[in-house]
This record gives C-alpha cells, sequence and structure tokens, in this order.
C-alpha cells in the first residue's frame, strides 16, 4: 500500500527541528577590519574544534535523510525531595583551591578589587567560566554588581564542552550541588517543572564534570546565602530551539529570579587552532569581542549567533547567551560591567581568552509557555475556522505577493488560544488526494497562528519533494491543519496507541515520525507502523522491536470542505 506522505516525516536529527528548517534573517553586515577578515581564512580549523554545528543549520532546508546526531539518554524526573542526592563538583583543587579558607580568601580579594556599581536592578549576568586565577576577577565584577539585592533563585546556563546534545538541555540527576563553601540546594519545583518539557532532559553525562556552569557556584555561594540553583548544561541548539527554551524558561522567572549564561568569548591562539591574526593581538581580540558585546547590547540573539559564526568567533557559550537574550523583556539594557584577557593576566598573548561581565537591568516579563496539551485540544471551531482561513489567505498573498501577511493584516484578531505558542502541520493534497506538500513544526516556538501561516508557505514553497505551487493550481487544492501537543517519551511501544498518539521513532543517530493520522488511513496495525516508520528512518524493517526509544504526541486534525 502506497504510503500518504501528506502525514509522514523522515529522519529528522532533533526533537526541535522544523522540517524544513526555520529560515532566518539576513546576514549582518561583516565588520570592515583587514585582521578580521583574515580571521575567517583560518576560521574552519577552529570552527570544527570549537563552535556548534546548530550555528550552520538555522538557514539550511532539510531534506529526507538529512543530518543526524547522537541521541542523548531518554527524559527522567527530577528526584523527590525526600531523596537527598548530592552531586559533589569535581572542581575544588583544580579550578580553584580546594580549602574553604584558601577559597573564601581568593574570593574575597576578589570582591574588594571590583568596581562598586550603585544599580540594584539586575536580572540577569553573563559571567566568564575559567579558573578564578584568570576569569575570578572579571566575574566576580558582575557578581559584586548583582549583590546589592537578594535573590530566591538563580538559574545558571553554561555550554556543553564535551557532550553531544542536538537542540536539549540537560537537568541535573541531584538535589544538592557541593563546593568547599557547602551544600547548595537545587529548585526542585523549577526543575519538575523543566523536565515536563521534552527539551530538558536528565544527562548526567552533561552534568557531572561540565564547568561552565559548576564554575559559577562559589561565587554564588560567596555572595548570598539560601539560593536555590538551577543548574542547566546547554546543548548546541539551533534557531527554533533557542526560542523555545526561552520561553519555557520565561514563563518561570519571576522579580526573585536571577538569570546567569556562563561564556567565556575569543579563545586565541595554537592550543585553540584560532590564529586569525598575529600583528596587534589585544586590540584584534578587542575588537571582535566587542563587536559582539553590541550585538548583546542590543538584545539581538539573532544577530549575535551570525556574528559568532560569520567572524569566526570563538565564543564557547553562544547557546547560553542566545538564549539569555531572547528571555529579555523589551525594556531590558545591558552594561559591560568588566572586561579582560587571560593575555594581559599572563602577560603572553601567544595564546589568551576573553571574559566578559555584562549585566543586564529591567522587570521580567513572564510569557505564556508553549502550548500544553489541555489547551491544544481544546480548539473551538471558530478558532479552526480562523487557521483555515488564514493559512488559505496567506497562501493566496504570497503566491501572488511573495510576503507574509500577519493575522492582523488579513483583518482578523486572533484569540488568545491562537496567540499562544504552538505547534503545527499544514498539508496541501490535489484533488484526487495526492500529497502536494507538508510541513510542520515539532515543537511550540511561535505563536499557533504563525505557525499555521508559516508552514502554509513552507508547505506551498518548500517541500523539497515536490516543486513549489503555482497561483493556478492553488484553488484547487486542500488545505489541511494538524495542531500537536508536546511530545513525551514512553517506556515501551506497547503504550502507544493508533489513531490517537503520533510517534516520534529514535534509533542511534536516526529518527523518524508519524502523524496519528497515518496507521489508520493506512490500515496498519501497531506492528506494520513501527516497520513503516524504521524504513522511514533509513533503519532495517524490525529496528523498532529492539533498542529503539518512542515519543508520542496527540493532535487535532481539521481542514477544509473538499472542493
Amino acid at each position: 500500500m502506497q504510503l500518504n506522505c501528506s502525514r509522514t516525516l523522515t529522519a529528522f536529527p532533533a526533537p526541535l527541528d522544523r522540517w524544513p528548517a526555520t529560515s532566518g534573517r539576513g546576514l549582518i553586515a561583516r565588520p570592515n577590519h583587514p585582521a578580521l577578515s583574515a580571521a575567517r581564512l583560518t576560521h574552519h580549523r577552529a570552527h570544527t574544534r570549537l563552535s556548534r554545528l546548530s550555528l550552520l543549520l538555522p538557514l539550511l532546508s532539510l531534506a529526507c535523510g538529512a543530518r543526524h546526531e547522537p541521541t542523548p539518554l531518554p527524559a527522567a524526573p527530577p528526584p523527590s525531595p525526600s531523596a537527598k542526592h548530592v552531586l559533589q563538583s569535581p572542581l575544588a583543587g583544580r579550578w580553584y583551591p580546594a580549602d574553604a579558607a584558601a577559597l573564601k580568601a581568593q574570593l574575597k580579594r576578589d570582591w574588594d578589587a571590583a568596581p562598586i556599581h550603585t544599580n540594584r536592578n539586575w536580572r540577569a549576568l553573563i559571567l566568564p567560566h575559567a579558573g578564578y586565577a584568570y576569569s575570578g576577577p572579571t566575574a566576580m565584577a558582575g557578581i559584586k554588581a548583582a549583590s546589592g539585592r537578594s535573590y530566591r533563585r538563580v538559574i545558571v546556563l553554561g555550554p556543553t564542552h564535551r557532550v553531544s546534545m542536538p537542540n536539549l538541555i540537560s537537568l541535573p540527576d541531584a538535589t544538592h550541588i557541593a563546593t568547599p563553601l557547602g551544600e547548595a540546594p537545587l529548585d526542585l519545583d523549577v526543575l519538575r517543572a523543566l523536565a515536563k518539557d521534552p527539551m530538558f532532559r536528565m544527562i548526567p553525562a552533561a552534568q557531572d564534570d561540565e564547568h561552565s556552569v559548576q564554575i559559577e557556584i562559589p561565587l554564588l555561594q560567596f555572595a548570598w546565602h539560601d539560593l536555590a540553583l538551577v543548574p542547566l548544561v546547554v546543548g548546541q541548539l539551533d534557531a527554533v530551539a533557542i526560542r523555545h527554551a526561552a520561553a519555557v524558561l520565561t514563563a518561570l522567572v519571576d522579580a526573585d529570579t536571577l538569570v546567569v549564561a556562563s561564556s567565556d568569548f575569543t579563545h586565541y591562539g595554537p592550543n585553540y587552532g584560532y590564529l586569525p591574526f598575529t600583528q596587534d593581538v589585544a586590540a584584534n581580540l578587542r575588537q571582535l569581542d566587542l563587536g559582539g558585546y553590541a550585538f548583546i547590547a542590543e538584545r539581538d540573539a539573532d544577530g549575535f549567533l551570525r556574528y559568532c559564526h560569520d567572524m569566526g568567533a570563538t565564543f564557547c557559550g553562544r547557546d547560553p547567551v542566545a538564549v539569555l537574550l531572547a528571555m529579555l523583556p523589551a525594556d531590558a539594557t545591558a552594561e559591560l560591567l568588566q572586561y579582560d584577557m587571560s593575555g594581559h593576566i599572563t602577560g603572553d598573548f601567544e595564546n589568551s581568552v576573553s571574559y566578559l561581565a555584562v549585566g543586564f537591568t529591567g522587570a521580567w516579563s513572564p510569557r505564556a509557555a508553549p502550548l500544553q496539551e489541555e489547551a491544544a485540544m481544546t480548539l473551538s471551531e471558530t478558532d479552526r475556522q480562523a487557521l483555515i482561513e488564514i493559512a488559505r489567505t496567506t497562501l493566496q498573498r504570497h503566491l501572488l505577493n511573495q510576503d507574509a501577511p500577519l493575522p492582523a493584516d488579513l483583518g482578523r484578531t486572533p484569540s488568545p488560544v491562537l496567540r499562544a505558542p504552538g505547534a503545527a502541520f499544514v498539508t496541501l493534497t490535489r484533488p484526487d488526494g495526492s500529497l502536494r506538500g507538508c510541513i510542520g513544526d515539532i515543537i511550540a516556538t511561535v505563536p499557533l497562528c504563525e505557525s499555521v501561516r508559516d508552514n502554509a508557505i513552507r508547505a506551498a514553497t518548500q517541500d523539497p519533494r515536490f516543486q513549489p505551487v503555482t497561483p493556478m493550481e492553488l484553488p484547487a487544492l486542500h488545505i489541511e491543519i494538524s495542531v500537536l501537543t508536546p511530545p513525551r517519551p514512553v517506556t515501551s511501544f506497547k503504550e502507544i496507541e493508533l489513531g490517537r498518539h503520533g510517534i516520534i521513532l529514535s534509533k542511534g543517530r536516526r529518527r523518524a515520525l508519524f502523524l496519528p493520522q497515518v496507521a489508520p488511513e493506512q490500515g496498519w496495525d501497531l506492528p506494520e507502523t513501527l516497520t513503516h516508520l524504521a524504513l522511514k528512518a533509513g533503519l532495517p524493517s524490525d529496528a523498532w522491536m529492539d533498542g529503539a526509544e518512542f515519543q508520542v504526541f496527540e493532535a487535532i486534525v481539521f481542514g477544509e470542505e473538499h472542493r
């Protein structure tokens, strides 16, 4: 029986990828600097070692059998408060003194040397994460600036340096983290809330020895008491995943929350495989670092990532910084609190790492969390008709004028449900029922009405299996919309209910997806469905029987009257 591809998605690499990938904004203007132009010639060596594949991917359209990434461990909930589990930080004696008195003395020296800032309204910081002998004074400048007020919790976002986690963020498998300054409790309520989202998983290998997050904890302990920590190790995120992470986290912050993005900036020299210039090194490094800060000051996450990619900038915490920038409210302001380079500290610029401490003022403005299952499954008939009208009218305008109208441009004010983040697939079929295009979102990152608008355009013009739809054929095409609930893991394929569940199969580096309506339309039972799904992922037909992981989701499916 022929597979109805209007309901299928093949071998997508990570649970947050759009099919195809989201198109992004145009490239930023490159600074007109000879040394930095030379940097681009040597960028590829360093980029292979230090940058993330995700920075190259937000603009790409992915076809069947596109890139594959290692699949981390499945999600698991954080420990309950009654089961105390202390993660002993391994950094003591390596990154800072293991003796508590010596550590306090070093932190006190850095505190005393840090400048005084009178602003008491800091909501977020960017801090470096090298050993305290190098980045400690810069990091303490940020900590001291924010110490003028109290906080109830601190969310720390640090990059993974060792573990491949495409479009994932790691939760700690602990209730406390211990440093020489004592045990720091974790905010288990926030961690449990995060664990409900498939992007946030417990991956112990990412947490146990990752210095980017743990290096910040003694600094926080020195300045504040009774803080609840939310230590998150951030994987390699694409543009869609960054917006999704920002939306999830922003829904959980409040006036008593401090957010810290942990990042060192340029890694220069043969030790890092990055030698874009050999003259005026300090001046050129400053220009490269502050060029990135210019986008940070504008709260421009997309521009910051473009700058990192376009200039070959080896900023190791670019993804956590981008998540923070995407979280910030519109009225947030940035201030560069301190800037330094290890070359200044050692007196040797053969190898040097740059450090920035940045503070952000403003008030957190919690946004709606991504559309949850209950909201997705209660779309009114009016909302459904509105989405169909948005899709049809958008296509009519786009195919004639190449624009992407907002709902307001269509003379319609979306309901609160349609304005909430939602994920949708749009399917186009010919009068004979054959597929003409199908593209959608897996995870909610934009308002539902915009997901339908954008994917209507993509289904008509960017499905790699077809030529773009023409204005002449559009009137005869049928539009169907599937609004998805967030994916959730199941422990066995035996929990899958055909007709109710959409299915994501993952095994090794291969993944594939069926929408819920596939199996009933094809007349398949569960073994037949999983066999076809394994084949779609490029796996042997029986690969689903052993070692595969499954996620399920539900969908509301509705469409136009057939023409």
